[in-house]
């Protein structure tokens, strides 16, 4: 579907319009993790069920794509890095759903959100430090406005900041920030050979295994099975999982392969301004002057560090094909 749309006059419009509604799913995320908390669910057994409800869902779609001639590999002939990579990225797609969701019922959606978005900056760090990218004159700025950002996000909470309680939420969102940081690196090509729908479905269902595991580990397993015995709970977990974890997940992959991932990165800033609208307005939780700004200049410094390394990676592409064109034989194919 993406490739017809792709060719189509209309790609343009349908491109932005796709990723808008995706990252305002994701946005949703928040505060239906908060209306399943006070039905009874815990953070965990929520990750728990939304990620096996997410990974059915794109085992559905991945099905259905298959059948129309959609690719599909065996992982046991995947080179054996690469099936490295895509274990840990399963492990760190939990860690970020088991942390960002334990600081959605810690601290404010916006604060959790806010801080969660510091990974931009993170990736940014850890390309700098290994040398993979270099300390110009934007990852700087982007750098400098993201310790300020997380500054004023973290002293715009100071009254209520001074508890355990919200220091342990903050400390969940910089760790689902770190986790998606980790995320990130080792999806950039760590198992390239497997096809995005069929890892999709990797991430989501081992994320719903593991999580499931610690949940027996620490003694939480009773409350696995609360949904199936509160009938007004199942149906937000089935909702959850498929509008906020299977679809969002689809329409942003058809979003980078119909406008690219320079623009579909920025339009994803509007996640955390979905979510901490609707907690404003669902959840009354207030935001202070100062947050909104360090939140704008957290937001402003994803926006450069994703347009600079999208610059990079197209111009080491061009190069890369001038290097081929060169070594081309005349009159060859």
């Amino acid at each position: 579907m993406s490739r017809r749309l792709a060719g189509s006059p209309d790609a343009s419009l349908i491109g932005p319009l796709v990723v808008l509604v995706a990252a305002s799913l994701f946005g949703l995320n928040g505060v239906l993790a908060r209306a399943a908390y006070a039905l009874g669910m815990v953070p965990l057994t929520f990750v728990v069920w939304r990620a096996a409800v997410g990974a059915v869902g794109v085992a559905i779609v991945g099905g259905w794509l298959r059948r129309r001639g959609g690719p599909a590999v065996a992982l046991a002939g995947v080179p054996r890095r690469e099936r490295l990579a895509l274990g840990l990225a399963v492990v760190m797609g939990s860690t970020v759903n088991l942390a960002i969701f334990f600081a959605f019922e810690r601290i404010p959606i916006a604060l959790a959100l806010l801080c969660f978005y510091m990974y931009p900056a993170m990736v940014a760090a850890v390309g700098v430090a290994t040398g993979l990218e270099p300390l110009d004159r934007v990852r700087g700025v982007a750098l400098g406005l993201s310790l300020a950002g997380m500054i004023g996000v973290v002293a715009g909470g100071a009254p209520t900041v001074g508890s355990a309680l919200d220091i342990l939420g903050i400390v969940g969102a910089l760790g689902a920030a770190a986790s998606q940081t980790a995320f990130v690196v080792v999806s950039r090509a760590g198992y390239r050979s497997v096809p995005t729908e069929q890892a999709m479905g990797l991430i989501l269902g081992g994320s719903a295994v593991l999580s499931a595991g610690l949940a027996f580990a620490v003694g939480a397993a009773g409350g696995l099975a609360l949904p199936v015995l509160a009938p007004e709970l199942l149906p937000l977990l089935v909702f959850t999982g498929l509008a906020c974890a299977t679809i969002p997940s689809l329409l942003f992959l058809t979003g980078i392969r119909l406008i690219g991932g320079t623009r579909t990165g920025i339009l994803m800033l509007i996640e955390p301004v979905v979510g901490v609208a609707l907690a404003a307005a669902l959840l009354a939780e207030a935001v202070t002057p100062l947050q909104v700004v360090g939140g704008l200049a957290i937001l402003v410094a994803a926006a450069l560090l994703t347009r600079a390394g999208t610059r990079e990676a197209a111009a080491a592409e061009a190069r890369a094909d001038e290097a081929v064109a060169a070594l081309r034989v005349p009159g060859g194919p």
